[in-house]
């Protein structure tokens, strides 16, 4: 009989049913205690007229109390159905606002006692500020006035933010559209409780309906009754003076949207059936117009259940989607429909239609534009210039097209055509401006439109702005930063046509501050934040980039950490750590590219290896593992040979540095990280032990596809059981430590993923450690379990590779590769 444990207790299985050991949860060394429990510099939000500053200050980590609070996963949601707020909101609890002149930021007074504040959102004129905060009976509204830098609660705690979308400004900026909790709402049923009154029953009606393995979904009529209750919402006009009335009665409200010009709103609300499959944002909805003051004028989009999508990520439902206001009119709908019944499969000159609908909002929307490929999206500009861009997975394929939405008789432009995989040749995004209705439109300078990029080169980063010719696509450079030794992000252009652009610094030892820059001259740039590093202890450690070949002449890169104080000179052959990741390309090129940069401010989140260069080990942070499949040979039909030739080229290059003691290498990953660190143990002898948090290890358990595999199961089985660990359990002689949280929620990565892959390895003899977090997601956001993971893997570590038995150490440069 399994003990029980408390919330604040630690189940470390090591064996199902034989063997396991309880334990509280544990601190890492001091080496990695101090860069953990540190101040998190604010996050920032920056007004249109680039003159005020907020910051939001929060917390790094909740408490695993807080992950303790009452939970309800319904529909692929998350509730407190005491808060009716996301169970996994991330909540601030200081607010400070800075005028960008001022040398010091002004604290905002009036906010409530130990705040958890969330859904912020801009008044139209940016003079205020609304957002909602949590107390421990439910979401109450406030709103911040920056002339009087002084906070005020408008409501009680009666606000139903369960479905997002919570709070929309009034154009007039005297009032904001909420959600609030209905008055007729049932009580909630009891689960654990409840007598059955019958049983669930699935029922195949003989279509195909191949999803993807969703978490959190509706499981039985109870499910059903929750997720209504707790998605009901009536729909409140609150004023800036506290005064209610109510707009709209309580149905399961979704979307919440009003026109440019405020005159009309967009709302959108789920309906009945429910389903079983697919997560509530594919149940039936309707989309209803309605006057400001709530007067209906027209239905404008009736969804239907989507559960049977054809095969294939470009794939979409028929009927009208995308709907929303149009950006740069006062009130007009853009939509976008399916030209191939939403089957790649189907061969057509034209995959999408787009359609604009003025008011009244009835009978059938004009054309304006047909993509060859998928459509993903427009920047809009006036009325006879706009920006749309398609894209097609398969080939990794994008187009920029200029098009006049005023006549469609006009043949669109295409100015860029490229990979979107292809970081070298991104041309950069659009820089918009706010038009008269407060909405982002595109820049215009006659016909000239503006760009800010990444800039990544063959030689490094070097972001720019450019001008373009919208005719042509022939760019100008405006400005190309030039730091060695730092990393210029060109954040937002406040006026491109002044040559003001809000742009951060940073360094690996320089935290990122920002600044406003004079593109037309170089010298003349202003600091307006003042964030100190708060990682004191790895200012000195040794950061560069390094580039290397696979074996069959892919060139590869990593970021390369080497402890403080490491000398090259004298090299002492030090345990490594390579942390990856595994990346689809459809091309070498693109595989590539180098984008990485040692100038990027080192900075060890909770899942980051970096700790670990504090304790003595050379770090390899983000090695490239591309997975590449030219033409019509797909990447996974390679999977693990291409995974050990990356794990290969990785060692081979640091070892050659002499750096390392190619004996004492770790390899770890998250989530498909972890799947690559089961299946590089699994199939080279390449690491001394491995680190695989959250990750899946049986293929046949998701499948109708996974990560970038669109084929399912029956349509390749070979690719999915040569790509399992778990059907290779019997090759594993490596130590291995698994990692699950207990509540993951990520599509495919069920913690029985790591239990049954546990199971197996123990069952054949394997040397494994199995942690599951209690209440953790698929990332982990408790203090106490950040801690313990940390602790966790440097027990591991020190163990199983730093202090790795001299009896052991052989050279195994051959055989690589398992049979």
């Amino acid at each position: 009989m399994k003990k029980l444990c408390s919330s604040f207790c630690l189940l470390l299985f090591i064996s199902f049913g034989h063997a396991q050991e309880n334990l509280t949860y544990q601190k890492p060394p001091q080496e990695i205690l101090e860069l953990v429990d540190v101040p998190l510099a604010p996050y920032t939000l920056l007004n249109d007229d680039g003159e005020m500053m907020v910051f939001l200050y929060r917390d790094q980590y909740k408490s695993i109390a807080e992950l303790s609070e009452e939970e309800m996963r319904l529909g692929g949601l998350r509730i407190n159905p005491i808060t009716n707020i996301s169970s996994r909101a991330t909540y601030y609890n200081k607010l400070e606002m800075k005028m960008l002149e001022d040398n010091e930021p002004t604290q905002i007074q009036g906010l409530p006692e130990n705040p958890r504040l969330t859904n912020f959102s801009w008044s139209p004129d940016e003079s205020k500020m609304a957002f909602t905060h949590t107390t421990d009976k439910g979401v109450e509204l406030w709103v911040v006035d920056f002339e009087a830098a002084k906070a005020r609660k408008l409501t009680g705690a009666n606000l139903n933010a369960n479905m997002g979308n919570t709070i929309n400004w009034f154009k007039d900026n005297s009032a904001v559209l909420v959600k609030m909790l209905p008055e007729d709402r049932k009580e909630l049923i009891d689960e654990v409780t409840a007598v059955p009154t019958g049983p669930t029953v699935s029922v195949s009606d003989g279509k195909e309906a191949q999803n993807r393995t969703y978490q959190d979904l509706l499981k039985n009529p109870n499910d059903e009754f929750n997720f209504e209750q707790l998605a009901r919402s009536e729909l409140v006009k609150v004023n800036l003076d506290g005064t209610t009335q109510k707009w709209k009665d309580a149905k399961m409200y979704s979307g919440v949207s009003f026109s440019p010009d405020g005159e009309y709103v967009m709302v959108t609300h789920i309906k009945k059936p429910f389903s079983y499959l697919v997560p509530y944002y594919r149940f039936p909805s309707e989309s209803t117009i309605y006057e400001k003051d709530g007067d209906a004028v027209a239905m404008v989009n009736d969804v239907p259940l989507t559960e049977d999508l054809p095969q294939g990520f470009m794939s979409e439902r028929e009927g009208p989607r995308d709907m929303e206001w149009r950006d740069d009119t006062p009130s007009t709908l853009v939509y976008v429909e399916a030209l191939d019944g939403g089957d790649p499969e189907n061969e057509v000159e034209f995959r999408d239609e787009v359609f604009l609908l003025e008011a009244p909002f009835t009978g059938n929307g004009k054309s304006i534009l047909k993509t060859k490929d998928r459509f993903s999206g427009i920047t809009w500009g006036n009325e006879n210039k706009a920006i749309a861009e398609d894209y097609w997975w398969n080939n990794r394929n994008t187009r920029t097209y200029v098009f006049n939405p005023s006549n469609a008789a006009d043949e669109p432009t295409v100015i860029f055509d490229r990979n979107y995989q292809d970081r070298y040749s991104d041309p950069g995004r659009f820089v918009t401006t706010k038009n008269e209705f407060g909405q982002n439109v595109l820049k215009l300078d006659d016909n000239h439109a503006f760009l800010l990029g990444a800039g990544f080169t063959e030689e490094g980063q070097f972001p720019f702005a450019d001008r373009v010719d919208l005719e042509t696509g022939n760019t100008e450079r405006l400005y190309q930063s030039n730091y060695n030794d730092r990393k210029e992000t060109l954040v937002e252009a406040l006026d491109i046509e002044n040559g003001e652009i809000l742009v951060r610094i940073e360094s690996s030892a320089e935290y990122p501050n920002y600044y406003i820059r004079d593109i037309d001259n170089e010298e003349d740039i202003t600091q307006i934040t003042s964030f100190e590093n708060p990682f004191k202890t790895l200012e000195n450690v040794t950061k560069e980039v390094i580039t290397y070949e696979r074996e069959d002449g892919l060139e590869l890169n990593a970021t390369l950490y080497l402890p403080e104080g490491y000398d090259k000179n004298n090299p002492e052959k030090l345990p490594m750590i390579v942390w990856a990741y595994p990346r689809e390309f459809k091309d070498k090129s693109s595989a590539s590219q180098n984008t990485s940069n040692a100038n990027d401010f080192t900075y060890p989140y909770y899942g980051s290896p970096i700790y670990w260069v504090n304790r003595g080990y050379v770090v390899l942070d983000d090695a490239s593992f591309p997975i590449v499949g030219e033409g019509d040979e797909e990447p996974n039909d390679s999977f693990r040979t291409q995974l050990v030739a990356n794990g290969k080229a990785a060692i081979d290059a640091v070892d050659k540095m002499g750096y390392i003691d190619r004996d004492r290498v770790a390899v770890g990953g998250h989530s498909y990280g972890a799947f690559m660190t089961a299946n590089l143990l699994s199939h080279s002898n390449l690491f001394a032990a491995g680190i695989a948090r959250s990750g899946a290890y049986n293929r046949t358990l998701t499948p109708f596809g996974f990560q970038s595999e669109e084929r399912n199961y029956w349509e390749a089985p070979e690719v999915y059981y040569n790509m399992s660990p778990f059907m290779h359990a019997d090759k594993m002689k490596t130590p291995l430590l698994l990692i699950h949280g207990e509540a993951d929620n990520n599509s495919g990565t069920y913690p029985m993923q790591s239990e049954r892959y546990f199971n197996a390895l123990k069952g054949l003899g394997a040397t494994a450690r199995l942690v599951m977090l209690p209440k953790e997601s698929h990332g982990y956001s408790a203090k106490e379990s950040v801690l313990h993971v940390l602790w966790e893997q440097d027990q591991w570590l020190e163990q199983h590779v730093k202090n790795k038995k001299t009896a052991e150490n052989t050279v195994q440069n051959t055989p690589q590769l398992k049979n």
